[in-house]
């Protein structure tokens, strides 16, 4: 009888069952190759496989690279903390609660699994550092001890994975990607040939390609190939943003049938499989016919520069994608801040505290702290995860007492204790493939074995193993209240500082003579900061299109604002132009305050450069209709210099 359905009624991810088992099943491996190696904390290599489990083998691949570059470079500075200080307590603290700060704003500027390296390097440290900071003379095998105990779960994990885990298909993704591509020609071939596509449509695609967005890390890990088919994934998603924005704001009369016709033949290939080059003089003839309306004719230049970028991918050649237009992700400086200082603070109050009261398991306290603290710095809610991982670390600190008094009592060997604690990890395979304990359930499995030391004689009596227990659940707790009350974080919050700093450098870019030169980094960044934009507005619960459509706006006006640059740079403009352009720039930069003013000026120029017979008018009637339609976007970010304030992209 095939169990499998009754547990999907259950509420169990059948799918994931195997992969639990699996990383359970790794785990027990890696605590008894530990224990045989002689290494002091056998159990720590267990940890380490939950940590570096994933799902795919080329995803294993990239998180086991980094988990080992991010050790060895903390184990590292642990052991120089450890000689520059001497081993004395408070300068070891201050140094550690540095560390871990650089290491969380690092680990939030950063993407994938890049940044979890960067956070593993900051505990790893702590590692080293707290668990013998009275014995710096022994500090060098210490860091042996602990690098060769991460090492030895990181290639169990490994060997099981790539055993057992099956690859990531690449063919998913592409697939999403050519899917999205062909709707959104579609939908220019509909405004083309009369028929305005539905705004929600158009929200929707825009929703999409944020998804496939996301998607892309664990698509690009494993090998250099995956690498650049998701780099230029992206840099057609940057395109259909691009062509998803002009529609948005293009003139409601336009007409330009055969530029449809040619798009639409382009849809009808792509959605044939057709090779990428058989697309491509389609959109070369297109925008050759688009020069009249030079907006539609950049962004069908930008598709067909994207679609260049897949030869060479899609096409199973192992030479890379040439990159036409550069693709510069968004990075949360503010947030990276404010991890940084919440991090390096928490430690250095919590470290004071443990030297000053002697607290022996302050320690472990330090140790899961220093772990939850950085780690969790990266998600949209951290605070909402805490409160799950604080359960799953109660009940293991449960099974760990239940272990030790109930179990290991009647052991007569070290190997004894080993394999009677393997039952309590198998058991934390069920909660991980449960859809309601999913999340924090691999909490229980980390608790249980940072308390389970399988060494004999049994030391402790009842009372200084709850004590224990208590300290390594207080971690979570103590995170949670950070999390909450020093810079709090959640999806809305990260939301009014993405859209904040999109304002902030919309307001640069009308102040900066300079802009012009800096008209494709600007553009390639704002494009994934709709695409983030987009995906916070979900997460944060936002009414559907408030945000998309205020962020399409930043994007249109900034569009303008470009070309106005490009125009003060021409040499013979006529005096009265460029004072009129000027005005408008400093209209557009005080938007925030009077949007009313800003639109009043964009269509006086576009008036002015009909007249004169200039193209520019088309981009500037476009920003002024957004502008127009999204004025209350406009001045409540303006309210909000906290949320604009923070470093360039």
């Amino acid at each position: 009888m095939n169990p499998l359905p009754a547990l999907a009624r259950l509420g169990f991810d059948t799918g994931r069952l195997g992969f639990t088992l699996r990383t359970c099943f790794a785990a027990c491996l890696a605590l008894l190759a530990a224990w045989a190696l002689g290494l002091e904390h056998p159990q720590w290599s267990a940890m380490t496989v939950f940590a570096s489990a994933q799902p795919a083998r080329n995803m294993l691949l990239e998180k086991a690279f980094f988990r080992g570059v991010g050790t060895l470079a903390g184990t590292a500075v642990g052991v120089v903390l450890m000689l520059l200080s001497g081993g004395l307590p408070l300068p070891v603290m201050l140094g550690l609660a540095l560390w871990v700060g650089l290491c969380a704003f690092a680990g939030n500027l950063l993407r994938g699994f890049v940044s979890y390296g960067a956070l593993i390097a900051g505990f790893s440290a702590a590692m080293v550092v707290l668990l013998d900071i009275g014995h710096p003379d022994h500090v060098l095998l210490l860091a042996m001890d602990r690098l060769l105990t991460v090492l030895t779960g990181i290639v169990t994990a490994l060997v099981v994975g790539l055993l057992f885990a099956p690859k990531e298909g690449e063919d998913a993704v592409a697939g999403e990607a050519r899917q999205l591509a062909i709707r959104v020609l579609r939908q220019l071939t509909s405004l083309l040939s009369g028929t305005r596509p539905g705004a929600e449509e158009q929200r929707q695609t825009l929703r999409q390609l944020a998804l496939l967005d996301e998607a892309l890390e664990p698509h690009g890990a494993g090998s250099l190939r995956s690498r650049r088919s998701a780099r230029s994934i992206r840099s057609l998603i940057s395109a259909l943003v691009s062509a998803l924005v002009w529609l948005r704001t293009a003139p409601e009369t336009l007409r330009a049938e055969p530029v449809g016709k040619l798009l639409e033949q382009a849809a009808g290939a792509l959605e044939g499989a057709a090779p990428v080059t058989e697309i491509l003089p389609l959109l070369e003839q297109a925008a050759d016919l688009a020069s009249e309306h030079p907006p539609l004719r950049d962004a069908i230049l930008r598709l067909e520069a994207a679609a260049k970028e897949r030869i060479g991918v899609s096409d199973g050649e192992i030479r890379p994608a040439r990159i036409e237009h550069p693709v510069i992700l968004h990075r949360d400086w503010v947030g990276a801040r404010q991890a940084a200082l919440r991090a390096g603070g928490i430690m250095l109050g919590l470290g004071t505290l443990w030297v000053v009261t002697g607290w022996q398991a302050g320690a472990l306290l330090l140790l899961g702290t220093s772990v939850m603290v950085t780690l969790f710095s990266t998600w949209e809610n951290p605070a909402l995860i805490m409160r799950k991982v604080l359960v799953g670390q109660a009940c293991g600190a449960l099974a760990a007492l239940a272990c030790r008094w109930l179990v290991w009592p009647h052991a007569t060997s070290e190997l004894e204790l080993v394999l009677m604690l393997m039952p309590f990890i198998m058991l934390g395979a069920l909660p991980m493939a449960h859809r309601r304990t999913m999340l924090g359930s691999i909490d229980y499995c980390m608790a249980l074995l940072l308390l389970s030391q399988p060494a004999l004689p049994l030391k402790g009596d009842l009372a200084g193993t709850v004590f224990t227990a208590l300290a390594v659940v207080s971690a979570p707790l103590l995170t949670l209240i950070a999390f909450r009350t020093i810079f709090p974080t959640d999806a809305r919050q990260r939301l009014q500082v993405l859209a904040g700093m999109m304002l902030r450098e919309l307001q640069d870019l009308c102040s900066a003579p300079e802009a012009a030169l800096r008209a494709a980094t600007w553009r390639a960044r704002l494009n994934h900061r709709l695409l983030r934009l987009v995906r916070l507005s979900q997460q944060a619960g936002e009414r559907a299109g408030t945000q998309e459509d205020g962020g399409i706006a930043v994007f249109a006006v900034g569009m303008a604002v470009l070309r106005l640059r490009a125009m003060l740079a021409e040499t013979d403009l006529a005096p009265a132009t460029a004072h009129a352009i000027r005005l408008a720039l400093a209209r557009i930069a005080n938007a925030a305050e009077q949007p009313g003013r800003a639109v009043q000026a964009l269509d006086e120029l576009a008036s002015r450069l009909d007249e004169a017979g200039r193209g520019e008018a088309e981009s500037l009637r476009a920003a002024s209709r957004a502008l127009a339609a999204q004025a209350s976007f406009f001045q409540d970010q303006g309210g909000r210099p906290d949320a604009a304030a923070g470093a360039p992209g």
